[in-house]
This record gives structure tokens, C-alpha cells and sequence, in this order.
């Protein structure tokens, strides 16, 4: 028999109980992968279950990888092993063995994201359509939800109606699924669709198949959607028991299908089917994990749970009021540098984000800071694509170098090719000047393409001339550029969001520079932001960790960071608009978020103006949530009467709060104090009202407004003492 000693009572009963349906409801940390892989081995090895007569599906090859490895080490003894595989992998099987019935050889092609690109760029060229007016992305999802909905190529071609970017849209359509069949290629929604078509139209495979497994499980259960759960149900039938595994308060994944009904109606679609409930939490502190408890408890639409911890601990939540997005991400990274130097490693720290355009004042306080990190399944903000773009528009502004030229002169497309392009470069060489000195000096092409480049050329010349009179904002003037140039407006109508609020964000990051170095040129912001995009990856493995929530699920950390946690930013202000369903969503993806520290976890908001927002920025409403006796405040703390978070009231915009400073733990610094800035050097005081301090401080810096109690602040009488 399995030794299941180490097991807590409410894992016990899931490991060994006998009912033919089984939803078994794992809190966050709560021993899932453990109790579904002691589950297996209880079956072979207690109840002489067959191995091969088991299933079990996970989401993903490192959790399928873990769960086969766990098994292998309790039944060493074992020569078969139970089926364990992603759902995608288990179709593959599946029709491999039989999809010949649907006309198909065994041998189809599985397409890869490559793949699925290769044939999207011969339908543009076939049908001359412009990458840049429909991205792959948009059309590759455009493709998948079609198929997700069952809609066919003809019934695209009628929702289409008579709106030429949906025809357009259709006709891509119809060109990539006949490319798939001429190739017999099938894409990862194909998989499954076509495994559900089969078993529809031929019960004797269905029959088959589920008489080949007795036992079926399902891991990640709240993250599947119709089409995955249709399939389940197919396999299970009449016979076979079905155990899933999963967590309601966990489905942060509804905007690709998930479908959190799934797991909240179990009971509904098998009435028989016994639910328990896994509550003891093994990684976070009790702090964290009341915080995190009191926040979820707010949604309505959810199965009542109460997680405890086993850890007991008086470390409390920090939550930090910052007066700006770079005093947030300075006090950051002031208290990694602190914790780094009490022997804390780099990797057992991670900070979590919304959005992935957050990572912008956090990776330039980090490198200030020189701490070494990695953006966790994304790309350094500086290095994105459409930051890029951005900058090198700049770049024509103030050198008009040969690269930035070439970069942007089809961003967006302006219908010149390769061949047009070497003709300038040609000619820049035979002249000795740059490509686009050349276009400017004289004609170079003909017909539409000269014209073309003339109006680029009167384009510049007009943001040249704005940038070199006396006042003029260089943010403003950034934003004109983005506007006449066209490129966030060909974001916007490709509805490219992640990279509209990355646009966004570096306009606050040129508006900020403005406010920072009044006297700068944009030449100078350049050469700035190019010390942030060419530093090299530092070859320690040791790193902070950067990532969105969504990136995090599934990880846990000693010490987490999440930040900016505003109303409009967390929650999004997208999922705000979509009333209580969208909130719900960010709350569950909050919970994750705070779940995943195991010591210690720091929430941090920043006020002032957002650029993003279009308005002050207020703190989440999550922060509200978290029961006091679990969290403390420091910085800047928001004091006024909350709105009744009931009914429509949840939604409700609040007011602007005063800020006012946490007198009791931080000192007052007074006017005319000489004080030290870890960045700024020495300066004096000129006033300090509702707890930020104006300091003026040598050039080139001058002026700041600054948090009293902001880390990087000492008073120099300290420092002298």
C-alpha cells in the first residue's frame, strides 16, 4: 500500500476515495500535483488498476513531465505507466490511430506557430495584403476563434457581410484552410476539433477509445473551455470515472475560453459526483494568505472555501504608496538592493505586473540600481518592437541616421519595396550622405514612390522645425510624431492593445524626462535610453524576476513584489467596463498574484498623473479589501470614505484622494533642510506640504517633488551624525 502518512486528512480522502465522479477543489499551494499523483498510485498499486487503463491530462508538457516523474519514483517496480499527456498530445494519439475514418492519411503534418505564419504570408502576397493593416497575430486568433465557434470558411464569409476588412479577414480564412488540406496539416485547434468531430460521427471509435481508459483525470480543470470539456465527456461516457482537479477562485483565463461554469456546475452535469475541498495552504505565511483570502471572498460567483496556512508567521503584507510611478519603482529596487544585502537571493525574488508595459520604470530603476533581472517570458521594454519603431522616429527627428531610416520608412506600409530602397541607398552612396539627405536634396524615384517620399520628407522637416524652436515640450512633440506618422493609429485599428499601452507608456516616459531635465534635448533623452537598451545581460544566474500575473501562475517565490495597484491598472480598466464578470476576473487574477509569495509580499501603487489612465491615479480597490490586522501602510496613505463596494456601486468611480503622509513612521523634513538624494546628490528644501517635499538640487537635475519618506532621501544631519 502507498504510504500516504504525510498526508493531511482532506488529502487522504482524495487520494482514496471511491466515488465514480470526483471534483476535488485545491487552494492555491494546497498539494494538487502531489494528491492527483499519489491518486494514480493508489489506483495501480492498492485497487490493481492496469496502468495503461489510466489517463490523466494536464496543459502543459512541464506539469505532464512532473507528474510522470513523480509516478516513476513511487512504483519503481512497475513496467507499464499510466497516460499522461497534454490534451493536445492525447489527440494527436488519438488520431493518428483513427483519423483516416475523416478521410485524412495518419500521417498529417501538426503546424507549428511557424507554420501557421508561412501560410498566412503566401495568403498575403496572393492577395496583397499588408502585415502591418492585419498583423498575423489578430488573423491567427481570427482563424482560432472561428474554428473554436464552428464556423465554417462559408459562414465566415456571411458574418463578414459587406464590411471589407471582415471579407478580407474571410478570405484569409479560406485560403489558410485549404492550404491545410492541401497539405494535410492539421493546427493545435484542429487537434482537438477534429478528435470531438470524430467521435460525434463514429460511435464505434468513440466506443473504442473509451473502453481504453477506466480512469480518467483532469488537471488545471477551471482553465478548460467547451470544446476540451465536450471531449472529456466523450471519453468518460457512461463507464468511466472522472476525476478533475482545479481551482475556481484560479480562472484567470475566460479571454482565451476558459469557462470558470465548467468547474462551478461539475456537480450539475454529474449529480452523483462527491466534491472535496483541499484547504490547507503549504507555501504562503498566514498573513499573505489571509490577505489574499479576504480579497477573493468578494466575488460572488465562486465556491466557498476557506484556504488556511500552515505557516504561521507576524510578518505582515507591506503595502507602499508611492507619489509617482518612479518613486514606486525606486523604493523597489532600494528594498531589493536591502534585502539582497541581508543575504536574500536575486532569484528568489520575483515582481509581478498587469501589464506588461509596467515593466518600463521598474527595469530603468533596476539598472539604476545595477540588479541584475529577466523578463520572464517577454521582452525588455526597450527592446519591443513598437518602442523601437518609436525611438528611431525620434532618431529622424535629431540625426536621421541610414538604420533608423530604413527601420521606419514602411512603418506603416508606404508601398516601397526592396527595389526602391536599394535605389536610395545607391544613390546615398554615390553622394555621400545619408538615405534620407538624398530623398531631401532631389528626386530619386518616380511617380507615386517620389511622392511618397516627398511627403515623408515635408513630415519631418515640420517636426524638425517644431523641435527647434524655443519651448517647445519634447513629449508633446513626441506625440505629434506618433500621431502624423501614422504608427499607433495602425496599432490601434489592428487592435494590437499590449502595444498601444507600450506606445502609451513611452510618451510618460519622454513626459517624465521632460519634467526631470526641463533644459534637455530630445538628442539627449536618446542618448539616455540608449544607456537602458545596449547594456549587456549580466552572465549571473542570479536574477530578479519580472513578469506579468498571468505569467506567474503555477510559480511561487520567496518574495514578491506586485505592483501598481490602481484602480483602471489592477483591476484593468477594460475588465472594469465589463461590470461585476470583469472584476470578478481581476480579483481571481489578484489572488494569484498574491499567492504565489511563500515569506514575504510587498503591493505597491503610485499616484500622480497617468498618461495611460488619461487621469490621477487612485489606489485599487483590492488594497481595500485585504483585512487590516494582515497588512501595513507605509508611505503615502490615501485617507477618505470609501464608496459602498455593493451592487453597481462597485464600479463606481471614485474620487481623487488627498495624500497625506503616514506621520506616525515616517519624520517630517522641514523647509531649508539640507538633505541627500541617492540620485540627485545634496539639495534644500523649499517646502514640504501633505507629506512631498520640493527640493531644489543642483544642475542638471533642479526641482523635484519627492515623497518625504522616500528611501533614496536622508537628511544630511543624519548622514553627518
Amino acid at each position: 500500500m502507498i504510504d500516504i502518512s504525510t498526508l493531511n486528512d482532506e488529502q487522504k480522502d482524495a487520494v482514496l476515495d471511491e466515488h465514480k465522479y470526483l471534483r476535488i477543489v485545491a487552494g492555491a499551494g494546497s498539494g494538487k500535483t502531489r494528491v492527483l499523483t499519489m491518486r494514480i498510485a493508489h489506483l495501480i498499486q492498492d485497487r490493481d488498476v492496469w496502468p495503461t487503463k489510466i489517463l490523466a491530462i494536464t496543459f502543459t508538457n512541464k506539469a505532464a513531465n512532473e507528474m510522470k516523474e513523480r509516478i516513476r519514483k513511487m512504483l519503481e517496480d512497475e513496467t507499464s505507466q499510466p497516460w499522461i499527456s497534454t490534451i493536445h498530445s492525447l489527440c494527436v494519439r488519438i488520431l493518428r490511430e483513427d483519423i483516416q475514418a475523416m478521410g485524412w492519411p495518419r500521417n498529417f503534418t501538426v503546424l507549428d506557430a511557424d507554420d501557421q505564419k508561412s501560410i498566412l504570408k503566401e495568403a498575403y502576397k496572393e492577395y496583397k495584403v499588408d502585415s502591418q493593416t492585419y498583423s498575423y497575430g489578430s488573423l491567427l486568433d481570427y482563424i482560432s476563434n472561428n474554428k473554436a465557434a464552428d464556423i465554417s470558411v462559408e459562414r465566415a464569409y456571411v458574418l463578414a457581410g459587406s464590411y471589407s476588412g471582415e471579407k478580407i479577414k474571410a478570405k484569409i480564412y479560406e485560403y489558410y484552410v485549404k492550404r491545410q488540406n492541401d497539405l494535410y496539416a492539421l493546427d493545435f485547434d484542429d487537434l482537438i476539433l477534429y478528435t470531438v468531430r470524430m467521435f460525434r460521427k463514429f460511435s464505434e471509435i468513440l466506443a473504442k477509445w473509451q473502453k481504453r481508459f477506466a480512469y480518467i483525470h483532469v488537471d488545471e480543470f477551471q482553465d478548460i473551455d467547451g470544446i476540451q470539456y465536450e471531449l472529456i465527456r466523450q471519453l468518460t461516457g457512461t463507464e468511466n470515472s472522472l476525476y478533475v482537479v482545479g481551482d475556481p477562485d484560479q480562472t484567470i483565463y475566460t479571454w482565451r475560453g476558459a469557462d470558470v461554469n465548467i468547474i462551478l456546475n461539475f456537480t450539475k452535469d454529474f449529480p452523483d459526483a462527491k466534491t472535496i475541498m483541499l484547504n490547507r495552504n503549504y507555501r504562503s505565511t498566514s498573513a499573505i494568505l489571509n490577505g489574499a483570502n479576504a480579497v477573493i471572498r468578494h466575488n460572488r460567483h465562486r465556491l466557498e472555501k476557506d484556504l488556511y496556512s500552515s505557516r504561521e508567521s507576524d510578518v505582515k503584507i507591506t503595502h507602499y504608496a508611492s507619489a509617482g510611478d518612479e518613486y514606486q519603482a525606486a523604493w523597489i529596487a532600494q528594498t531589493i538592493k536591502e534585502l539582497h544585502a541581508k543575504g536574500k537571493d536575486y532569484h528568489d525574488i520575483a515582481l509581478l505586473y498587469r501589464s506588461n508595459y509596467l515593466s518600463r520604470a521598474l527595469e530603468k530603476a533596476l539598472l539604476d540600481e545595477r540588479i541584475p533581472y529577466i523578463i520572464y517570458g517577454g521582452v525588455r521594454f526597450y527592446e519591443r518592437q513598437e518602442i523601437k519603431d518609436a525611438l528611431c522616429y525620434l532618431r529622424m527627428v535629431t540625426a536621421g541616421d541610414d538604420l533608423a531610416f530604413r527601420r521606419i520608412i514602411n512603418r506603416p506600409k508606404r508601398g516601397l519595396g526592396n527595389k526602391s530602397l536599394d535605389t536610395i541607398e545607391q544613390a546615398a552612396r554615390i553622394s555621400g550622405k545619408t538615405m534620407y539627405e538624398t530623398i531631401k536634396d532631389g528626386p530619386v524615384l518616380s511617380g507615386k514612390a517620389q511622392k511618397t517620399l516627398d511627403s515623408f520628407v515635408t513630415m519631418v522637416e515640420s517636426w524638425r522645425k517644431r523641435a527647434s524652436q524655443e519651448g517647445t515640450e519634447i513629449f508633446k512633440l513626441f506625440e505629434q510624431i506618433l500621431e502624423e506618422s501614422g504608427l499607433r493609429a495602425s496599432y490601434e485599428e489592428n487592435q494590437e492593445m499590449d502595444r498601444v499601452e507600450n506606445m502609451k507608456e513611452l510618451i510618460d516616459d519622454v513626459r517624465e524626462f521632460s519634467e526631470n531635465y526641463p533644459e534637455s534635448s530630445l538628442d539627449e533623452y536618446l542618448q539616455l535610453v540608449s544607456l537602458y537598451g545596449d547594456r549587456d545581460e549580466t552572465m549571473s544566474s542570479d536574477f530578479v524576476q519580472l513578469m506579468t500575473v498571468h505569467s506567474a501562475k503555477g510559480l511561487e517565490f520567496d518574495t514578491v513584489f506586485v505592483t501598481d495597484m490602481n484602480d483602471g491598472i489592477f483591476p484593468n480598466e477594460r475588465a472594469m467596463n465589463d461590470g461585476i464578470k470583469g472584476v470578478e476576473e481581476e480579483r481571481r487574477l489578484a489572488y494569484v498574484a498574491f499567492t504565489r509569495a511563500k515569506n514575504k509580499l510587498y503591493i505597491t501603487e503610485a499616484g500622480g498623473y497617468s498618461y495611460i489612465l488619461q487621469k490621477v491615479r487612485t489606489p485599487s480597490r483590492f488594497i481595500d479589501e485585504i483585512d487590516a490586522s494582515c497588512i501595513e501602510h507605509k508611505g503615502a496613505v490615501f485617507e477618505t470614505k470609501r464608496p459602498q463596494m455593493s451592487g453597481l456601486n462597485l464600479f463606481d468611480e471614485r474620487p481623487i484622494q488627498e495624500r497625506i503622509m503616514d506621520t506616525p513612521a515616517i519624520p517630517q523634513i522641514r523647509k531649508g533642510e539640507q538633505v541627500i538624494h541617492s540620485k540627485f546628490g545634496e539639495g534644500i528644501v523649499l517646502s514640504c506640504k501633505n507629506g512631498i517635499a520640493e527640493i531644489a538640487f543642483p544642475f542638471p537635475y533642479g526641482v523635484k517633488k519627492i515623497a518625504a519618506g522616500h528611501p533614496s532621501l536622508k537628511r544630511k544631519s543624519e548622514l553627518v551624525s
